[in-house]
């Protein structure tokens, strides 16, 4: 098999991933590994989970090749691989939580007067960590949307559901991160 030093286009980088090239792997995690880093951050926060849960999406993306049929781009897969497994995290923290505590627990109030006290980082911190609160539907379409910059279209393509349930969902999370940051 002859190695591959670079690949010209996305076909090519499939099928060398295919034949089990070495180079392959290197340039998928090369080119996509900051992006799924960052998705999953924004899903699930700077956690050592976080770190676990990136590298994950490249192992299932790499056992999985040979079914891969090219349908979609390698960084929508990839992306998509990761939101899963996000939120395959996030169920796994509820259960935890609910076996080590009974009943309610508080959550963290964000107030309009915490923002007046914080410097631009730690408004931004602060936004996060409402965008942490949001539902899983509403905290994947931001997280796609704000921090990837994916459009409307892509985000769509990525959570498999009409684009008009992304504005939707979209809007609703902005309407409700508004809320968060001004009660």
């Amino acid at each position: 098999m002859p190695k591959i030093s670079v690949v010209n286009s996305e076909n090519e980088l499939i099928t060398a991933l295919k034949g089990g090239e070495e180079n392959a792997y290197t340039e998928v995690l090369n080119l996509h590994k900051q992006q799924i880093s960052k998705t999953v951050v924004g899903m699930l926060g700077s956690v050592p989970e976080a770190e676990d849960v990136a590298q994950e999406v490249f192992i299932r993306f790499f056992r999985n090749i040979a079914n891969f049929k090219g349908d979609s781009k390698i960084a929508t897969y990839l992306t998509r691989i990761a939101i899963n497994l996000s939120l395959n995290e996030i169920e796994k923290r509820k259960r935890k939580w609910k076996v080590f505590y009974s009943g309610d627990y508080a959550e963290e109030k964000i107030t309009a007067a915490s923002v007046v006290l914080y410097e631009e980082d730690d408004r931004i911190d602060l936004l996060k960590r409402a965008t942490l609160r949001l539902e899983k539907k509403y905290r994947e379409v931001v997280v796609l949307r704000a921090s990837q910059g994916y459009s409307f279209k892509e985000i769509a393509e990525i959570i498999q559901v009409p684009i008009g349930t992304v504005l939707t969902r979209y809007s609703r999370a902005q309407k409700k991160l508004i809320k968060m940051l001004n009660s």
